[in-house]
């Protein structure tokens, strides 16, 4: 019987045993975020918590960037995971727009997990960079694609190229109709305009809550937010002819 050229043979022991350990460097490093912070973080801090050397962990993870790169990613994959989860679940309110679900499901993650967001979005870690088009901006795309989705589902490239927004200027104009986009295909200078301008209102919110800014307002905050949204997204349609 002839084997299909095309069949992916089953992981070795030995990458079983790498993935493995792997997942287990990965999963002390968020227990030690936790704990402790980003800013915290170092190899030698993982490994003694794994009952490792740090030449051992070496093998794994050839620096502290290559970890906390690691970190980013899962960090982007979950949050991408919760805000997916909460579009797909049944809403307490059946007339809430997908896109006030999914915001909403930003704000349970982060502040479910603060250090991790805080890892995604706080001060940048000193000395780190994320590799140009790498692991970490493959993550942050799903995050996109959702929004994207949410928010201009159901208008046309011609509706959306004539929102009505501000004047950009030529310069502006050309640089955001060359940014890359992966949930709406390409989106006109103007609806970029928009959804950034959701996304700064979206998550400056989120921000300011994580961080403890609005405290004071207790228990109302979820309330709050719910009605921002709401508005955030009507302001934006109206835009929309």
């Amino acid at each position: 019987m002839a084997v299909d050229e095309h069949t992916t043979a089953p992981p070795s022991l030995r990458e079983r045993r790498r993935a493995a350990a792997t997942q287990e460097i990965v999963d002390a490093a968020e227990r030690h975020l936790a704990e402790h912070g980003p800013a915290a973080l170092s190899l030698r801090a993982v490994a003694r918590s794994l009952g490792m050397t740090v030449q051992a962990l070496y093998h794994y993870f050839p620096s502290r960037d290559a970890l906390v790169t690691a970190l980013v990613t899962k960090g982007y994959e979950d949050l991408a995971d919760a805000v997916q989860a909460a579009v797909d679940a049944p809403s307490d309110d059946p007339d809430l727009p997908r896109l006030v679900m999914a915001a909403e499901g930003y704000r349970r993650w982060a502040i479910a997990h603060p250090e991790s967001f805080q890892l995604l979005y706080g001060t940048p870690l000193r000395g780190y960079a994320a590799p140009a088009d790498g692991p970490t901006t493959q993550a942050t795309r799903r995050m996109s694609e959702i929004f994207e989705r949410e928010l201009f589902d159901g208008f046309s490239a011609e509706q959306l190229a004539t929102a009505d927004v501000p004047a950009l200027s030529p310069a502006l104009r050309a640089y955001l109709d060359q940014l890359p986009h992966y949930g709406h295909g390409h989106l006109p200078a103007p609806a970029t305009a928009l959804l950034m301008n959701a996304w700064g209102h979206l998550h400056g919110l989120v921000a300011l809550e994580v961080f403890g800014h609005t405290s004071f307002l207790g228990d109302h905050q979820a309330e709050l937010f719910r009605m921002a949204m709401r508005n955030l997204l009507a302001d934006i349609h109206r835009r929309i002819a």
